[in-house]
């Protein structure tokens, strides 16, 4: 029977890429039992299939390369089990991770099917909120580019990640540039936070309470027609504005290039 196997024949029974083997073979992980000296040709044999076998397996599970390495060097049960608890501990925190994900797709798909759906468009409505989770930057905002780079300094300023704040960007406008319609400034850019991801005591909580709403379909370009609006309804059923606005694009252009497509939400704190 053929003990003897060219690396392109070891490529093909086992379906790993040459390039892979050759790989292996630098860094000691997996060597040919034998080397042609004129041809430089690498040889394989049975024997080493399950070694080969073993790789993979351990590979397959997430562990490093040089982890594997150093188990078929040493090859002790004990460490082998330690191997794979450890593994095994960074397998179940990547699960958490890949459920918070989850979660965010959820929530995201959920919003964005709403919003398409969503009849309450350009009707002020009272609604009572729960409490919010933000972190803050107090900054004045007055174009897309200074929106934008504050943007990165929230960010930066709280080691966070940009893949996490999709949807969840809120600006504030002043309570007193709404009261005199001059709204287009921002005071404040905010992230709602839905994880453990900073420290609780750079958490803003906004409290659970009464809120003047109103949906329209654009961006704060055209925000002043609605904050009018917004306005009028507090004053004629004898509200008071209690703070800042907050103000978020749920569907923007970087999600549908149909402006009857864009939603954006103002909610005016009311007492």
């Amino acid at each position: 029977m053929k003990n003897r196997f060219l690396i392109s024949e070891i490529s093909k029974m086992h379906n790993i890429p040459t390039k892979t083997l050759r790989y292996y073979h630098e860094i000691g992980l997996f060597e040919p039992f034998e080397i042609d000296e004129k041809t430089g040709y690498r040889y394989y044999c049975t024997e080493q299939f399950e070694e080969l076998n073993t790789i993979n397996y351990l590979k397959y599970l997430g562990i490093p390369l040089k982890d594997i390495k150093k188990h078929l060097e040493n090859k002790d049960i004990d460490s082998f089990i330690n191997l794979l608890i450890t593994q095994k501990e960074i397998t179940k925190q990547k699960i958490k991770e890949l459920e918070v994900i989850k979660n965010r797709f959820d929530s995201r798909i959920n919003e964005i099917q709403k919003a398409k759906e969503i009849k309450d468009i350009e009707i002020v409505k009272i609604k009572k909120l729960p409490k919010r989770k933000m972190i803050s930057l107090e900054e004045k905002i007055s174009s897309v580019p200074q929106l934008e780079l504050s943007l990165r300094k929230l960010e930066n300023k709280y080691e966070i990640s940009s893949n996490i704040i999709i949807g969840k960007v809120v600006l504030t406008v002043a309570r007193e540039d709404i009261l005199n319609l001059q709204v287009q400034e921002y005071n404040s850019i905010n992230i709602i936070i839905e994880d453990n991801i900073c420290d609780e005591k750079d958490i803003k909580i906004l409290e659970e309470g009464q809120y003047a709403c109103i949906y329209y379909r654009g961006d704060h370009s055209i925000s002043k027609k609605y904050y009018q609006m917004l306005l009028e309804f507090i004053e004629d059923n004898n509200y008071n504005i209690s703070g800042d606005s907050y103000e978020r694009t749920i569907v923007n252009e970087y999600i549908s290039n149909k402006q009857e497509d864009y939603l954006t939400e103002i909610q005016i704190p009311i007492i």
